[in-house]
């Protein structure tokens, strides 16, 4: 048996480990080849080991252009090519065990291709690095134009589909930073076709997922996503893609809460969808680390919204215990943890949460300089919440009034709906019950407008508690 015989058959193992759950033992045998290739990498790492190694690789980084890495030799030396293929492997096993590895190997990609020459594999280490610069460095532009090199390399490779499959993943985590959301859905529906097209069903599944999660959380009308994540999840477990399934179980679970449909939906008896806890269970027993933050994220949206701001904190310090790198969805656990930590001061006075909603202003600050589109409506509605807070109720309105012109302008109809329903509220507690139920109004039109019609009932509830003794109180006065 050659040595290229043996190299691939651990790598179909790997990816029989992994589409297992058996994400540690995945990880540990590719780094075992790895280092067989005399490429090391450690497995304690530390975000002051990552900001190291990101900065190491600046310079090479610092002029570079599309011209620039294609005038470079190709990589000839077998070892270093096959060393470039594993660790791009290896790259997307991290991203549920291991996720601080992913930056370390991508800057020994770049600096292997700038020692040995190009490769496929180089885009990968590019994609990588620019999500890198994106979390650990805020070099924005940088990583904004590290991204678009590794795009238009892509663009112009024979090999288009199955590059654009593999990475759209890792891509997509840093367009849909600093471009609108919004423009991030086609390059999702692009990867899951390219996946198609060339039977990368792996890719395709995790594309479904981005597809599935992305449009949840960020834009998409509710009731159609759901059928989407129906249709996935039976791709799922069809392809026994049970990691991935269990993700989107997760997503699934808080988008039926929201429109309180969960009785009239048909699944494969293959498929049993389990709860948010036994999916915490789950993560914590295969150390999915990515499961975990699915987890943590769709139960904080699902709080959040319903106003369960007590249940919503706890995650926030869950979040903070086990979520040591940084991940494109972050800016969740920022925005909703924010909101639900400064609802919870208000009520309790605590100054704890207070302290969290001030910490989360100060992230959403910086990634509203990244994208003024993407960031500015929920940066206004966390002032307002602090502004709220203090007793600034000038500060406070303007900045209510302005998330939610943001939000709308920006095509967030959800957040839209969920400043009106904090201001309704805002209103209402300063004995303001005309304009406050003149927003929430507001926000039930917006919810179901969404596809979350439990959610317009739930503010339908509240209202009505708020009406019958507002009427009450008015008859009695005449």
């Amino acid at each position: 048996v050659s040595f290229d015989d043996k190299l691939n058959a651990r790598s179909l193992l790997a990816k029989l480990l992994v589409s297992q759950e058996k994400y540690q033992e995945g990880v540990r045998m590719v780094l075992e080849i790895l280092a067989g290739l005399e490429e090391t990498f450690p497995q304690e790492i530390t975000r002051s080991h990552v900001v190291s190694e990101i900065e190491s690789t600046l310079p090479m980084l610092k002029d570079v252009t599309s011209e620039t890495i294609l005038s470079l030799p190709a990589m000839t030396d077998t070892r270093k090519l096959n060393a470039m293929k594993f660790m791009d492997l290896l790259i997307t096993f991290s991203a549920f065990h291991l996720p601080m590895l992913i930056h370390i190997l991508s800057c020994r990609m770049i600096k292997l291709t700038f020692e040995f020459g190009f490769c496929e594999d180089t885009i990968s280490g590019l994609i990588t690095i620019a999500y890198g610069l994106m979390q650990y460095s805020n070099r924005t532009e940088l990583s904004k134009r590290t991204n678009k090199i590794a795009e238009t390399l892509i663009q112009g490779s024979s090999n288009l589909h199955a590059l654009r499959a593999r990475l759209t993943f890792m891509s997509c985590s840093v367009h849909g930073v600093v471009e609108p959301f919004q423009s991030s859905r086609q390059k999702i529906l692009n990867g899951y076709n390219s996946a198609s097209i060339v039977g990368d069903t792996d890719n395709a599944m995790l594309c479904g997922l981005l597809h599935s999660m992305g449009a949840f959380l960020l834009f998409a009308e509710l009731t159609g996503i759901q059928r989407n994540m129906v249709k996935f999840m039976h791709m799922m477990a069809k392809q026994k893609r049970i990691g991935l399934l269990h993700n989107l179980m997760s997503c699934f679970s808080s988008c039926t809460a929201l429109i309180g449909n969960g009785g009239s939906i048909t699944l494969h008896s293959r498929i049993k969808v389990k709860t948010n806890d036994e999916l915490c269970q789950i993560a914590k027993e295969t150390q999915n680390s990515y499961l975990m933050l699915y987890v943590i994220v769709n139960q904080l949206f699902e709080h959040c919204y319903f106003r369960q701001y007590s249940h919503a904190v706890l995650l926030v310090e869950t979040a903070q215990i086990n979520h040591t790198a940084k991940r494109a969805m972050d800016f969740i656990v920022v925005f909703y943890g924010g909101l639900s930590a400064l609802c919870m001061a208000r009520d309790t006075k605590q100054t704890k949460w207070k302290e969290i909603g001030e910490c989360s202003i100060k992230a959403m600050l910086q990634l509203e300089e990244c994208s003024t589109w993407n960031f500015e409506n929920k940066l206004l509605l966390l002032r307002a919440q602090l502004h709220q807070l203090h007793g600034h109720h000038m500060m406070a309105e303007i900045a209510y009034r302005g998330s939610i012109s943001s939000a709308l302008e920006h095509r967030f109809m959800h957040e839209e709906a969920l400043a009106c329903e904090l201001y309704g509220i805002y209103f209402l507690e300063n004995k303001q019950v005309h304009k406050g139920l003149e927003q929430l109004r507001h926000a039930v039109y917006k919810y179901q407008q969404w596809g979350a019609t439990k959610k317009a009932d739930d503010v339908k509830e509240f209202m009505e508690l708020i009406i019958q003794p507002f009427h009450l109180w008015k008859a009695s006065s005449k």
